[in-house]
């Protein structure tokens, strides 16, 4: 038998600590402009490509209430111009993990610390 589960990413959940903050960061840092806010804990963005999901994860805490975040670059987010990118975070007061590495991605740290990638495309 042939796995019924498709080849395909529906969508990345990212963990967050406050989802209008992060609602907020994530919009001015990657230009969205629609979502909805589910169960007061989920904004699901509305993308190209695979869905984003912030979630502030209540059922996933740990028993001190401490949620745990991306500690390696596990979502990359694309780019047409890699330099512009990097500047454009900077400017925003990014915590920048890396610099431009190959001339084609850099590493940076959401207001959780989540570790994420840009990439040119």
């Amino acid at each position: 038998m042939s796995s019924p589960i498709k080849n395909k990413i529906n969508a990345v959940f990212i963990p967050v600590s406050d989802i209008d903050s992060a609602k907020s960061w994530y919009s001015r840092m990657l230009n969205l402009e629609e979502g909805e806010v589910h169960f007061e804990h989920l904004f699901a963005a509305k993308m190209d490509g695979a869905g984003m999901l912030l979630d502030t994860m209540p059922k996933w805490r740990e028993d001190t209430g401490v949620l745990a975040t991306y500690n390696v670059p596990a979502i990359q987010f694309a780019t047409d111009d890699i330099k512009a990118s990097y500047q454009f975070m900077k400017d925003e007061g990014v915590e920048l993990v890396t610099e431009i590495e190959h001339d084609h991605f850099f590493v940076f740290k959401d207001p959780d610390g989540n570790m994420l990638m840009v990439c040119e495309e």
